[in-house]
């Protein structure tokens, strides 16, 4: 490696730090708070935990057209 592809490599390391440290961080025992509170808010639209009428689920098995 040249000294100029050097400078430049460690140039853009010390760019990327500098964009990282200046990232908002939140403590994790706050985000596990705010995502119990999501999940306990939006329970009723899950259709893990409500279910899904046979209609409007996409999974389904589809049925077989056969001809006679």
């Amino acid at each position: 490696m040249s000294g100029s592809s050097n400078i430049t490599m460690m140039k853009k390391i010390v760019q990327q730090l500098r964009r990282e440290a200046g990232i908002n961080r939140v403590k994790v025992s706050q985000a596990a708070v705010d995502l119990q509170q999501f999940c306990l808010l939006n329970a009723h639209q899950d259709p893990l935990l409500t279910g899904m009428s046979s209609s409007n689920n996409p999974f389904r098995p589809q049925r077989v057209c056969s001809f006679l």
